[in-house]
Parts: structure tokens; C-alpha cells; sequence
């Protein structure tokens, strides 16, 4: 008669990501568990916690904490301004100090998004994007007359950034220093938005 082995397997827990023991199959084989059985992390979610890792160091960096939305003394916010309004929004920050309170404010002008009378919807969505993205940005800067509003508008207010119209870039800037200083820092850029809200 044929003799059958059969080695021991330790019954103990297993750590996550380790395979299961064989079990016993017909005639004292071991069968092994098929690979589709087993969880692994995908790339996908091992690329996802690397994101959030990264996107929580730039918030500290920054002067925001990472899970709250607090402002730190001396904390940098980004002002979007479009290109028409740049150069005014850029020298009246310069004549007030490039801050609002103990807040620092900088100006990023954004690509040009009309050209010959024609508006460029590829450029007025990479620049809605931008702002959006950025994790400091606290304000976008548009002219009052300007055909880009009705694309980029929506989009920025969906992020929960505040959306500033102005014929000037000078009046722009000043209005959003006005804001910034009477904001509360705890949650400075929901606190902003709502002081531009009001009449």
C-alpha cells in the first residue's frame, strides 16, 4: 500500500499580506490557495496614500494644518489674478507691506485666456485648475467684463475659493486685503469668501 505524508502546518495567525497554509486536499495532497483569493494593495491605492503624504507635507510647509483648515502666523496665501489685472494687483500689494494682517499674501498671474478678441477655453480651464489645485490659493482675480468668467466661475467656486470681479487690478487687490484682515484665520479661506459676499 502506498504510504502517504503529510507534514505539520502550525495553526497561527497570519499577518497581513502573507498567503494562507495549504490545506488537504484528495489522496493527501496539499492545495494551495489561487492568487486571486489573496488581497494585495494596488498600485492604485499604494499611489493614492503617497499623494495624500505629499499634499500633507505641502499644507505644513505652507503654514496650514494638515485636517484643519487654521492659518498660521506668518502663513503665505496665493492670490490668482488674471492677466489683464496683474501688474495693478501686483504694485498695490507691494505698497501695502505684500500682506494683510499676519497673513502674507503673493501675487501668481495667470496665462492670458483672450487673445484677439477670442476667448481660449483651454487656457481658461488650465488656469481655473491651477487655482483649484493649489492648497494655499485663497482668491481668484478676474476683470469685470471678462468672457472668461462664465467657464473658470463656476469651477472656482465649486472648490470653495473666492471668486473677486474688479475693473482694476489696484481695486481687486485692495479689496481682498480688506477681507483677508477681517477674516478669521481658523478658516481663513471660508472666511474670506464670505466677506467678498458681502455687499
Amino acid at each position: 500500500m502506498r504510504r502517504l505524508r503529510f507534514s505539520l502546518v502550525r495553526r497561527a495567525g497570519r499577518r497581513d499580506g502573507q498567503s494562507p497554509p495549504p490545506t488537504s486536499g484528495p489522496a493527501g495532497r496539499f492545495e494551495y490557495p489561487s492568487a486571486e483569493g489573496i488581497a494585495r494593495p494596488s498600485s492604485r491605492v499604494r499611489l493614492k496614500k503617497a499623494l495624500a503624504a505629499v499634499s500633507c507635507l505641502g499644507l505644513l510647509l505652507a503654514g496650514f494644518g494638515c485636517g484643519e483648515e487654521g492659518v498660521s502666523s506668518g502663513a503665505t496665501v496665493n492670490a490668482y489674478v488674471a492677466a489683464p489685472l496683474c501688474a495693478e494687483a501686483e504694485r498695490e500689494l507691494a505698497r501695502e507691506g505684500g500682506k494683510a494682517g499676519d497673513v502674507r499674501v503673493r501675487v501668481v498671474c495667470l496665462d492670458e485666456a483672450e487673445s484677439g478678441g477670442r476667448l481660449d477655453l483651454a487656457a481658461t480651464g488650465a488656469n481655473a485648475r491651477r487655482v483649484t489645485e493649489d492648497s494655499t490659493s485663497i482668491a481668484y482675480l478676474e476683470a469685470s467684463d471678462s468672457r472668461a468668467t462664465r467657464f473658470a466661475k463656476p469651477i472656482v467656486e465649486e472648490a470653495g475659493i473666492a471668486w473677486l470681479e474688479a475693473s482694476s487690478g489696484s481695486t481687486a487687490m485692495r479689496r481682498l486685503l480688506s477681507a483677508i484682515a477681517e477674516s478669521d484665520t481658523t478658516s481663513l479661506r471660508d472666511s474670506v469668501r464670505e466677506n467678498l459676499d458681502q455687499p
